[in-house]
């Protein structure tokens, strides 16, 4: 098994779990014992200074928070683009990781430029994600910087799969019901 840590999760038109319908996951753990990843492109109604307020201090207060998925709803995870990696609690490529919840936010600021505020994330246990996989639920690419941190992120899956190219580009135009084409 090779490990998606760091790769992008595009859902195919064939996954029909209404979960990740045009969903673009950033897999930030992929192993034995399963997969761990954030949804990038579900920004809620609700800002970070209506449901997060003590993360005012890292992030602007009027920023959305994004769904990252189905699990744990509740928690909060902020995914950071960092200038110091070793101040990550997770890192999932070079630069790009989570917050450690032990981490004051003066040193968190100091150690990061970007930063995004989830409430929940997705997770697959072992071997799931291998069998939606070979079910081809998802497209597997890796992500360009800029994508990791969207300006516009519901237009995310679509940008991705145009970027792919051929047969992708046309999926990224294809209505969300076909028979309305």
């Amino acid at each position: 098994m090779d490990s998606l840590k760091g790769k992008l999760l595009l859902a195919s038109p064939a996954l029909e779990d209404p979960n990740f319908a045009r969903t673009v996951v950033l897999i930030a753990e992929h192993n034995e014992d399963g997969a761990m990843g954030l949804v990038l492109n579900r920004p809620a109604t609700t800002t970070v200074a209506e449901s997060a307020p003590e993360l005012e201090e890292l992030v602007d207060a009027q920023e959305p928070i994004y769904i990252g998925g189905p699990v744990q709803p509740s928690a909060v995870i902020v995914l950071a683009t960092f200038e110091q990696p070793d101040a990550a609690g997770l890192l999932v490529n070079d630069e790009v990781g989570f917050l450690s919840a032990e981490a004051d936010f003066e040193t968190s600021r100091a150690a990061t430029r970007e930063l995004r505020v989830f409430a929940g994330h997705a997770g697959w246990g072992p071997g799931q994600l291998d069998e939606e996989l070979d079910r081809e639920d998802w497209i597997v690419e890796p992500p360009l910087p800029q994508e990791l941190f969207s300006e516009d992120a519901e237009e995310l899956w679509a940008d991705v799969l145009t970027r792919k190219g051929g047969a992708f580009a046309l999926v990224a135009r294809m209505p969300l019901d076909p028979s309305v084409n």
